[in-house]
């Protein structure tokens, strides 16, 4: 099971971008990354194809994991996370500083 997961709201604790905020587009896995909304902008450039016009294309690059944390729906400030299984059997991630459950 993975501490962040697509949708999450985070914080980037480390790098060019310290202290932004965004929502988690992407994560890989394989790669101990993920991609933020606004956060590690590059520019691409893309040659003309059929399908598009090419030219110099902004988007986001992916970080490390360890350098982004969760943010605490309570205190909105970065929180580390931990697992918890409830009555019902199910295991559900939860907020090590306010101890709220951040899965739906």
């Amino acid at each position: 099971m993975q501490r962040i997961r697509k949708g999450d709201q985070v914080a980037v604790l480390a790098g060019r971008d310290k202290g932004k905020r965004g929502e988690v587009l992407r994560v890989l896995p394989a790669d101990n990354r993920v991609v933020v909304q606004g956060v590690n902008m590059v520019k691409r450039h893309r040659k003309p194809t059929q399908g598009s016009a090419g030219g110099i294309e902004e988007m986001e690059a992916s970080i490390h994991v360890s350098n982004v944390a969760h943010i605490d729906p309570d205190s909105d400030k970065p929180t580390r996370v931990g697992f918890k299984t409830l009555e019902d059997g199910r295991k559900v991630r939860f907020s090590k500083r306010s101890g709220d459950v951040l899965d739906r």
